[in-house]
């Protein structure tokens, strides 16, 4: 093949040298508009995963550049005058001009012809003469928007702002990220060594904070001071310095590009690096990205029959890949952004959260790379708690108000479809029995309707009639004589979404097939065009539903609940008066968000009135409405704030169901971020839940501090008994099991301790 690459950066080169190795008979060319020793950058970094598959690429050239890199093991965390250090995250950093001349002198000696200072504007003046254009001409490159209607680019300017500069001082032990407090916000710096020499120091901040240093006015020279002021207690006294010299002021500041192509060929022509997609420097995933898909293509040019084919599997599987780097990459950019609702955490919470921040790393991940240090951290967080020194986050202890937890597991609130007239029956009892004895610290009730027109499907159950409270007064005692786990008892009110079937009778939503019932909102929209028009409430409505629910909450006191929690998410009651999408009111009730927030916050407050102080009350809301003009999570903040205001002790997160023209983005642990922003900027106790399936995730989740509970819904429906399977999987002894069960849980714990041997073996 005649091969021509539009750029000579090290997505370019590392191409050119994948075909000469597969087929020395290529003729491959590189046009590159700098010198062939021109170069920008600092440093590079790779993992040792990218460095293994270069190795079995081109062993030369890979051995080429380790012998030039810097390695680290150690990440160290230097926040609040504070240095903390977790190890065995294999690193290494080279110079980029040392590497681009490495791979140059290996590309020639393969007989690459490369081509320096030589301008191209057009992948089209080519096209016709080569066989292959690979167009690896950058983060702004030209044969991308040469193509844009074809290639279909996505690009999203991220929000801080960043420097690339370099120091002499010695960063050779640790990958350093430095967190200063100046006078006009916070400014942080990612630091990693790449020659014996010197190291890449990455200043980053936000555009407020830019804003308010004046950065904007300063000449190249006077930022690059500016920042030195900054660090300079971490600089021994070396300076800060730029190496681009074609900038000029301001302009030595950049703002990430998150970069992605719909299509990334065109005839013969096809995108490669930065030119078909970006990754974050703080995961240091673009030059791995580049190396990569260079050893892609190239694969697939020689395994696949037609040039066509090459492509759609290059594209097919390299996107795939992309994807999940660019998720990784985006959290780990997001939390940057998003920084300073983390800065005032404790030293080792905060380094943990950053750590773990891209979810690459995972609990237990971290504890292969370094188990002392986690459980330093684990011990921290016990100790915090008041639990046990040696256990996991899970395992720690929680209270609210005079509420004791004894950990931090609780089942979710999960409809059963199984009442009768609203009186729960035995399987109520078992199937929540069966939990409580499980292991859970906190157990859920589904949504107990405060009215016969306030449930979902006849299936649900009630809080409104004597024979409820005996019924719920049977698990109550149940749950408390026979177990250490406590209760709450969610109280609700359907609304619009009242008066359907039970989902395996008629399907989830729709309207009773006969039978239907009178049903309220807080405007009259229904909730699919099958479903009946509710009636918008009035003042007399607004009065007697809001004694229903106090009526309610004195009743579950009256059962022996331990805590009740009001839901106003999900698109019931409460909930539609909160999101503008389904509140279209121009009374008191309508509007701002304060005057959606007046009805759902009369109706707390009147609960919270009768509810014993003693005992804790929290709120389940809505997060995010997944449509356009819908609650946002920004505005679930503030939705939190009112509810804590009113008296609430915990904010249990959810998001969606609001209406079905909702787009939600699924993915694990997918609401938590949700609880994370809540939690952390508003400073309040929260739940999370969704897709959460291990206990590797639960540890994880509360030890950064996104949650202070964690709500398992559907591995509880699996496996009643999933807190003390967890217990044992972990080595966890304090967990409690129910005295005839002893048995089971030596048995488990033999097995679990032979597992282990043979492992060790």
């Amino acid at each position: 093949m005649n091969i021509l690459c539009l750029g000579g950066g090290p997505a370019g080169l590392y191409f050119a040298i994948s075909m000469k190795l597969r087929d020395p008979s290529h003729q491959v060319t590189i046009l590159e508009r700098n010198k062939a020793n021109d170069t920008f950058g600092w440093g590079v970094v790779l993992s040792d995963d990218a460095l293994g598959r270069m190795q079995k690429n081109d062993p030369i050239s890979t051995e080429a550049i380790r012998s030039q890199f810097a390695y680290w093991d150690d990440i160290a965390v230097v926040h609040e005058g504070v240095r903390t250090v977790s190890g065995g995250h294999g690193f290494a950093g080279i110079g980029r001009k040392a590497m681009l001349v490495l791979l140059q002198a290996r590309a020639r000696e393969l007989g690459v012809d490369m081509r320096f200072e030589t301008q191209f504007k057009s992948a089209e003046d080519y096209r016709k003469d080569y066989d292959l254009v690979v167009a690896c001409d950058g983060i702004n490159s030209l044969v991308r928007t040469e193509y844009a209607s074809v290639f279909q680019p996505d690009i999203d300017l991220r929000k801080c702002k960043f420097i690339w500069l370099g120091t002499h001082q010695k960063f050779d032990d640790a990958f350093t990220f430095i967190f200063e407090k100046t006078q006009h916000g916070w400014v942080w710096a990612h630091v990693y060594q790449f020659d014996d020499q010197t190291a890449t120091f990455i200043v980053e901040t936000t555009p407020e904070t830019w804003e308010k240093f004046g950065f904007a006015d300063m000449s190249k020279e006077e930022i690059v001071e500016t920042c030195r002021l900054i660090f300079q207690n971490h600089l021994g006294g070396h300076a800060l310095m730029s190496n681009a010299n074609h900038l000029r002021g301001s302009a030595v500041w950049s703002q990430f590009p998150r970069v992605i192509c719909d299509k990334w060929y065109h005839e013969n022509v096809v995108l490669m690096g930065d030119a078909a997609a970006t990754g974050h420097f703080s995961i240091g995933s673009g030059t791995r990205l580049a190396f990569d898909s260079a050893i892609a293509l190239a694969e697939y040019l020689h395994s696949e029959p037609t040039l066509e084919k090459a492509f759609e599997r290059y594209q097919e599987e390299r996107r795939v890949e992309v994807l999940r780097l660019q998720s990784a990459a985006r959290n780990s950019l997001e939390w940057f952004e998003q920084v300073e609702r983390y800065l005032d955490m404790p030293p080792v919470q905060f380094a943990y959260s950053l750590l773990t921040r891209s979810q690459r790393i995972s609990h237990e991940n971290l504890r292969l790379r370094d188990p002392e240090w986690l459980q330093g951290a684990e011990d921290w967080f016990q100790a915090q708690a008041g639990g046990k020194p040696g256990s996991r986050p899970m395992f720690a202890p929680f209270t609210l108000r005079n509420m004791v937890l004894k950990n931090r597991i609780v089942l979710s609130p999960m409809a059963q479809y199984k009442a009768v007239d609203g009186c729960p029956t035995d399987w109520h009892l078992i199937h929540y029995a069966e939990r409580a004895k499980g292991g859970a610290g906190l157990v859920y009730t589904e949504m107990a309707c405060v009215s016969d027109i306030g449930r979902i499907t006849p299936g649900c159950p009630g809080l409104y009639a004597p024979e409820h409270a005996v019924a719920w007064k049977r698990l109550a005692d149940f749950i408390h004589t026979e177990t250490s786990a406590k209760l709450c008892i969610q109280i609700g009110h359907a609304g619009r979404k009242a008066s359907t079937c039970v989902p395996w009778d008629g399907g989830i939503d729709m309207p009773l097939k006969t039978g239907n019932w009178p049903i309220l909102s807080a405007s009259a929209i229904a909730y699919k065009p099958e479903n009946a028009v509710p009636k918008a409430m009035d003042k007399a409505d607004l009065a007697a539903v809001k004694a229903q629910f106090v009526a309610a909450a004195e009743m579950a006191d009256q059962i022996g609940a331990d805590m009740i929690e009001l839901h106003a998410a999900h698109g019931y009651l409460l909930a539609s008066f909160i999101s503008p999408v389904t509140n279209r009111r121009d009374d008191e009730y309508g509007g701002s968000l304060e005057n959606r927030m007046r009805y759902p916050l009369e109706v707390f407050r009147a609960m919270r009135a009768v509810w014993p102080a003693a005992k804790p009350m929290s709120v389940r809301i809505s997060a995010h409405d997944w449509i356009e003009g819908g609650v946002t999570p920004e505005e679930a903040v503030a939705i939190g704030k009112q509810f804590a205001d009113a008296g609430a002790d915990i904010i249990d997160v959810s998001s969606g169901q609001t209406d079905p023209s909702e787009r939600p983005i699924y993915g694990r642990m997918f609401q938590t971020p949700f609880s994370d922003r809540i939690r952390n900027e508003a400073g309040l106790p929260t739940m999370t839940v969704g897709n959460i399936s291990d206990w590797d995730q639960a540890n994880g989740i509360l030890m950064a501090g996104r949650a202070d509970l964690v709500m398992l819904a559907r591995m509880h429906l699996a496996d009643p008994y999933w807190t003390l399977h967890a217990a044992i999987e972990q080595g966890e002894d304090g967990a409690e099991w129910p005295l005839p069960y002893r048995n089971g849980q030596v048995l488990l714990q033999r097995l679990r301790q032979r597992q282990q041997e043979v492992l060790r073996a």
